[in-house]
């Protein structure tokens, strides 16, 4: 949900440890996304690529695993998309989006919209028009049915809600098997990001991963793999990180990939 790096801790601290309800909206956003970072720009610009040759509304159903406060991953799976379920666990993270998809999206947004639209113009020419695809679901990657989606996305989640690296992997599986076979995969990860805080708040869990370690979990279940890394954004503030990598690639046809349930976050 966050890419924010901080301070290390002892003990091991799960994702059914951290309090997601809680999770600091406003000044997540502040620190984020109230405008339109370079290294943001290179994961529009990658998932887009990913996106744009496929024929409009040609995906039944997508997914956004651990959407969070975060309106640009939806606008990217907008096009191919009949339905997006944009599935959040944290009742605050939520409450943003519902209000985002009820109210309209915040003016801050926009320029998110403008590079997304510019890289696959099959887009509406709203923002509003684009969400009105989204689905907000109140629950987490338990709760999805297994080989649901033909296209799943899942941004800065996976690395960010735990310390271990079992659950980390057991977390990018589970996201796999809501994927049916033949469907796209993208994801983005904080490179080597410790556990991190937002603004004056809590040490929330994330476990440190390199380039090797998302292959290790993705490659037994994904064709066309293709694992990309982004520099560390000099614009943003040092939190840990040392870059993002950008995953794309396609779900395996032959690959079984078990619904996991890791607690929720």
């Amino acid at each position: 949900m966050s890419r924010h790096g901080g301070s290390g801790t002892e003990e091991v601290r799960r994702n059914a440890h951290a309090d997601w309800d809680r999770w600091p909206v406003e000044d997540y956003l502040e620190e984020n996304y109230r405008r339109l970072y370079a290294c943001d720009a290179a994961v529009i610009r990658h998932h887009s690529a990913y996106c744009r040759p496929l024929p409009a509304g040609s995906v039944a159903e997508a997914l956004e695993l651990g959407c969070g406060p975060n309106l640009y991953p939806l606008m990217i799976l907008a096009a191919a998309s009949g339905r997006i379920d944009a599935v959040e666990p944290g009742a605050a993270g939520y409450a943003y989006l519902r209000r985002q998809l009820h109210h309209g999206p915040e003016a801050s947004w926009q320029p998110f919209y403008d590079l997304c639209r510019r890289l696959n113009p099959a887009l509406p020419a709203s923002l509003s028009t684009a969400l009105e695809r989204v689905r907000p679901l109140h629950g987490d990657v338990s709760q999805v049915r297994q080989y649901r989606y033909g296209l799943g996305s899942m941004t800065f989640v996976a690395e960010s809600v735990t310390e271990d690296g079992a659950e980390f992997a057991a977390l990018c599986r589970a996201f796999l098997g809501c994927i049916r076979p033949g469907g796209g995969v993208l994801a983005a990860f904080m490179e080597n990001m410790p556990s991190y805080r937002i603004g004056e708040g809590p040490l929330w869990p994330a476990f440190p991963v390199d380039a090797p370690a998302v292959r290790e979990v993705f490659a037994p279940h994904t064709d066309r793999l293709v694992v990309r890394r982004v520099p560390k954004d000099p614009a943003l503030p040092d939190y840990g990180h040392t870059g993002m990598l950008l995953l794309s690639g396609t779900r395996r046809s032959d690959a079984d990939v078990p619904q996991l349930v890791i607690g929720s976050r």
